[in-house]
């Protein structure tokens, strides 16, 4: 069992891994703008703004050699995130999604990704020194949606990277982002869920995906249930209502952040989990971690797409 916080005096090194696709945003007028998001991309990004330069912010993925690509990599080193680990497969792209958001905010997704080459990142010869070069870091972060793209081999191969990890005393956090579409089954999905469950520090849930993956009655069932597997710091979020947080026996209840109007939720989640990493690593109570999760996640809101202007 690791404690997050403090990281101690060295610079941290910090890898979070999973998928950045091509994004379109659909406006009214029906056109579309394109950028770029993921939801492990997502937090990279706002974790390698609220860090700066107290971390080393580096992103585990394989993209494909065309201009998309290339584009990809050019922005996550202008957010100051390095790309050490992302592997560039000949002849592959990565994945395309759409987002299409109603009236009240709330949105939804259109994928195009069977083919996306992030589906071979740990299988490939090239991932090995990638596999290899993991443990040494001093997180690692990694979601639902990494599982479900990675494959049955892939996560074999990422939990002997954490069982690693944890042995070299890194810090391993996970974020639950469970999309059913991504998964054969139900079934599938929680036998992978519960394959990698025993091995994380920080669980960051999303209320619903944790009710539907799992049926849980309540709050109180779902944090009883991450209390036998043994996980040191649960948070619950739960959108525009407080998160619920256990650490170490003891519980929190932070309010939201109210906000006039919401524009777009996409990377809600995801920013919140950067801002209250980011701030569990700097020294920042649990507490506090959620108020800045919180802070974050009401500007993220009010801006169309994932990444909001720096």
């Amino acid at each position: 069992m690791n404690t997050l916080s403090p990281l101690g005096p060295n610079t941290p090194r910090i890898a979070l891994i999973g998928e950045c696709m091509i994004e379109l945003q659909q406006r009214a007028d029906g056109s579309l703008q394109q950028s770029f998001g993921g939801d492990t991309l997502n937090t990279a990004v706002y974790l390698s703004r609220a860090m700066g330069d107290k971390a080393q912010v580096d992103y585990v993925t394989a993209l494909g050699d065309d201009s998309f690509s290339d584009a990809m990599c050019r922005q996550w080193v202008e957010e100051g995130i390095g790309l050490q680990q992302v592997q560039r497969l000949p002849g592959r792209l990565p994945g395309l999604y759409c987002i299409q958001t109603d009236a009240s905010g709330e949105r939804r997704f259109l994928y195009w990704r069977n083919e996306a080459a992030v589906r071979d990142c740990f299988t490939t010869p090239a991932a090995e020194p990638i596999l290899a070069a993991l443990p040494d870091y001093d997180v690692l972060y990694f979601s639902g949606i990494t599982l479900a793209v990675l494959g049955a081999q892939g996560r074999e191969r990422l939990i002997q990277v954490l069982i690693e990890a944890r042995q070299r005393d890194a810090r391993i956090v996970f974020d639950n982002n469970y999309r059913p579409r991504l998964w054969a089954s139900p079934e599938e999905a929680r036998a992978a869920y519960r394959s990698v469950l025993p091995h994380i520090d920080l669980a960051l849930l999303t209320v619903d995906d944790e009710q539907e993956l799992f049926g849980f009655s309540d709050c109180a069932a779902l944090f009883e249930a991450y209390a036998q597997i043994g996980t040191p710091e649960v948070v619950l979020k739960r959108g525009a209502e407080a998160c619920l947080i256990q650490c170490e026996g003891e519980a929190f209840e932070v309010p939201a952040q109210k906000v006039a109007k919401v524009v777009d939720t996409t990377a809600a989640g995801d920013s919140f989990s950067a801002a209250y990493l980011a701030s569990r690593l700097l020294g920042g109570s649990p507490a506090e971690a959620a108020q800045a999760g919180h802070e974050l996640a009401s500007r993220v809101i009010q801006v169309p797409g994932a990444l909001i202007p720096q």
